[in-house]
């Protein structure tokens, strides 16, 4: 495991973005398994962390428009309850390949910060429970640790009630 703790690496939008906003956050790189699906349980076992700290970055479409969703690696996303955190009716996960395309990265490394088309932002208030939680990076094989409070300024989000 390696660990920066300089605000400005390694470089991907979502380091750019926190570094330009002057937001303290580590950047934490581990080996990705190419094999791994469950991305923020490995992000876990990798950097030997408390599955509940780490936290999946998910979208969602809320009537009609593209919302994030974020909640512990453990636990899934309350569709009903993030549709009602941003004031819609209905939710279902939004398209993969959409996903990828709106927000510039690639699932199992979709960040909430520095995505490329901001989109409604909603943090599972367990994050609250923290000092600091993980988030991916920006790609595969890299998560930030960050105050939750920070990420929310970062992102514009709102804390909900989202995970299950």
């Amino acid at each position: 495991m390696s660990r920066s703790h300089r605000p400005d690496a390694p470089g991907t939008p979502a380091t750019v973005a926190l570094a330009a906003a002057g937001i303290r956050f580590t950047a934490h790189s581990y080996e990705h398994d190419p094999a791994t699906t469950n991305f923020g349980l490995e992000a876990a076992s990798a950097l030997e962390l408390d599955p509940e700290q780490v936290f999946k970055t998910l979208l969602a479409d809320v009537d009609g428009a593209l919302v994030v969703g974020i909640v512990p690696v453990t636990g899934k996303l309350d569709l009903k309850a993030l549709a009602s955190a941003v004031g819609g009716k209905k939710a279902e996960m939004a398209d993969p390949k959409l996903a990828e395309r709106r927000t510039g990265y690639v699932v199992g490394g979709i960040s909430p910060i520095g995505q490329k088309n901001a989109h409604p932002t909603v943090l599972d208030e367990t994050a609250e429970l923290y000092d600091t939680i993980f988030v991916s990076g920006g790609r595969r094989g890299l998560d930030i640790e960050i105050a939750p409070a920070d990420l929310v300024r970062a992102t514009g989000a709102v804390i909900a009630a989202i995970g299950r």
